[in-house]
């Protein structure tokens, strides 16, 4: 059995064991052109529809299994809400036992397009929940943008859990934090520090409070922009080892604590790195149309899910001593999950595929 062979079976069997229902005969045909998406761009490592076509499992020309992905990305049915959202609540239920920290950022994809993404902390890397792609190219985008796909996420948290959510200066809008709050849910969004703030019906901005490196200077109970959002506290906080201080707003209660979550928003960041240039390349698509590229991201962002899950096994001593050393590990997860999916190959052991990161019973069948 040929490798893309093996990979696409055994990432069919994932994607079956974990839908939700049973699938209609249309939807085993999405299904399965889902799984050659993700053996393709995991096979190939990137995201050009040519080069996953390569890493199909079956005799066709090559021009043909193209087409057959084009069709998929043009099919109004495909939708994340299909395809994605239970992988993504299934996801959230696995992290409930603790707070879910949430993050949101944008950055480009395809060819002018623009995806805002909302994702989830675990084991320091940003695991992805829901998105939107629009026209654009990068920078800030409409508050409405960021409205929707925290609607889109918010239907997939489940009840009673925590939720502290991270944005950066783009997220600041009082339309933006009213919804975060109205929802039961933290926040710790960064802000400018002309950004005015009214104590008492005094305005005042962050600039006149004189904050020094090493310094985290908080006021609580304020009311933020004109709209006089609030209360929240306001907070500016400025690392020794960094060049300028950062600015904060937060209904969380204590400073110390807001600061120790945005800590973690960084980590979007290297989600975004691991699609693009140390990953699948999703930055070289030539796909122009904001809902294929959306389509195309469904493929993209459970393969990375699965690369964390196995990367989570790479670190286990029996492999971790085969891919890379014992005294310390110079690669991420994502890396380290590439990495033990070719030693699988060359040691011809069974590809385990789960789509929960967490989810290690399946170690008998790798270990």
């Amino acid at each position: 059995m040929s490798d893309n062979l093996k990979r696409y079976r055994a990432i069919m069997d994932g994607l079956k064991q974990l839908y939700p229902h049973q699938l209609t005969g249309r939807q085993m045909q999405h299904m399965q052109v889902l799984a050659a998406f993700i053996n393709g761009i995991v096979g190939s490592q990137h995201s050009h529809l040519s080069a996953i076509a390569r890493k199909l499992p079956t005799g066709t020309q090559r021009q043909s299994r193209i087409m057959r992905l084009s069709r998929w990305l043009k099919n109004k049915t495909v939708t994340q809400d299909s395809y994605f959202a239970p992988f993504a609540q299934a996801l959230l239920m696995g992290l409930a036992h603790q707070p879910l920290v949430l993050v949101i950022d944008g950055s480009t994809v395809g060819r002018g397009c623009m995806c805002l993404m909302v994702s989830v902390i675990y084991k320091k890397r940003a695991l992805p929940l829901g998105w939107l792609v629009f026209k654009g190219n990068k920078g800030h985008c409409s508050q409405s943008y960021h409205l929707a796909v925290l609607e889109q996420v918010k239907n997939l948290v489940p009840e009673g859990v925590e939720v502290i959510v991270l944005g950066d200066g783009e997220f600041d809008g009082g339309e933006w934090l009213t919804t975060l709050a109205d929802y039961g849910w933290f926040y710790v969004c960064r802000t400018a520090k002309n950004a005015v703030l009214y104590e008492d019906e005094v305005p005042f901005r962050f600039a006149e409070w004189g904050v020094s490196p090493g310094e985290c200077l908080s006021v609580p109970e304020l009311a933020f922009t004109q709209q006089r959002y609030g209360p929240l506290m306001a907070i500016a906080w400025w690392e020794a080892d960094y060049a300028e201080p950062l600015f904060l707003v937060t209904n969380l209660e204590l400073a110390e604590e807001a600061c120790a979550y945005y800590r973690q928003r960084f980590l979007i960041e290297t989600f975004f790195s691991d699609q693009k240039s140390r990953g699948f390349n999703l930055h070289k698509s030539h796909l122009r149309d904001p809902q294929r590229l959306a389509r195309l991201l469904i493929a993209a962002c459970l393969a990375y899910i699965w690369m964390i899950y196995l990367g989570q096994i790479a670190l286990l001593p029996a492999w971790r001593k085969q891919i890379h050393r014992l005294d310390r590990c110079d690669l991420s997860l994502f890396q380290l999950g590439l990495a033990l999916l070719d030693e699988l190959f060359n040691l011809n052991h069974p590809i385990p595929v789960a789509f929960q990161p967490w989810k290690m019973d399946k170690l008998n069948c790798v270990g």
